[in-house]
């Protein structure tokens, strides 16, 4: 079989953990990755126009690149958008990181009780908490807004002064976040990253985070959510995508900063992400 074209979506570049998580499962595939640099933070925006941004990065994606399927790699379109990105590519699957997230919390947890950490956006959005009620499970979220900067800033080594603060604020947030879960009687068993930016904290999360909790990457779990669900359509019954092939064809985009794009895009992704093409969407 051709190996699939995967399009992969953000505001800014920390999905490039999801991508980074797509190649490690799908190295044969080609992927499109785009950025929407030049207008996020999406956070900021009113709902409408968060869905009509995502919306015209799909369309750039599937339209423009050929994209197959598409990975919503934002969790603030994630949680706001999904339903206007679907609406304006009807013929191409997609999926957001946040159900997987969920899914993968599910199946992790015994007692039914998940914590969450993400952006101010993403907790406002309460979108966690809907997607694990509907796994039957109780989930409390916090925003932990400097954490973001954190890593853009490269302050993740626990072996330097700078990741030394960076684990100490970690602390914090998950002391408060546990004291909160024990206020509000729950016995939480894992800890959901609902940030794309926090896959490159999570050793200093694991080592903050209560003993017997389990730190969910949502990237990952996302991954391996579109992996199974490209298998499942494969026209041929037990098909399965090829075997990994060295050569991942990857095109990345980004709608400005693209310099900034290059030199921190690898951090993410843990490769080089080449050469980025600007583009324009419009306003």
């Amino acid at each position: 079989m051709i190996p699939p074209t995967i399009g992969v979506f953000d505001s800014g570049f920390g999905g490039l953990t999801v991508l980074r998580a797509l190649i490690d499962r799908m190295p044969q595939a080609r992927f499109a990755f785009l950025g929407d640099t030049a207008r996020l933070p999406y956070g900021s925006k009113s709902r409408r126009t968060i869905a009509k941004y995502a919306a015209e990065s799909a369309q750039f994606l599937v339209h423009q690149q050929g994209a197959e399927f598409l990975v919503i790699a934002c969790n603030t379109a994630s949680a706001l958008a999904l339903d206007a990105i679907q609406e304006a590519v009807p013929d191409v699957p997609v999926l957001g990181v946040i159900a997987p997230g969920a899914s993968a919390a599910h199946q992790a947890s015994r007692t039914g009780d998940v914590l969450v950490i993400a952006t101010d956006a993403t907790v406002q959005s309460r979108a966690y908490t809907t997607a694990c009620r509907a796994q039957g499970l109780r989930a409390l979220e916090k925003a932990c807004p400097l954490l973001v900067p954190m890593v853009e800033e490269g302050w993740i080594d626990p072996s330097l002064p700078t990741g030394k603060v960076t684990a100490e604020i970690i602390r914090i947030y998950l002391a408060e976040l546990t004291a909160d879960a024990a206020a509000a009687g729950l016995n939480p068993d894992v800890l959901v990253l609902g940030c794309t930016h926090y896959p490159l904290l999570q050793p200093l999360l694991e080592a903050a985070v209560p003993p017997g909790i389990r730190v969910i990457d949502s990237a990952q779990a996302a991954a391996e959510a579109a992996l199974q669900s490209i298998n499942g359509r494969l026209s041929q019954p037990g098909e399965k995508l090829p075997e990994a092939s060295p050569n991942t064809q990857l095109r990345c985009f980004a709608t400005d900063s693209v310099e900034k794009f290059e030199r921190l895009g690898s951090r993410f992704l843990g490769s080089s992400v080449g050469k980025v093409q600007l583009v324009d969407l419009g306003g």
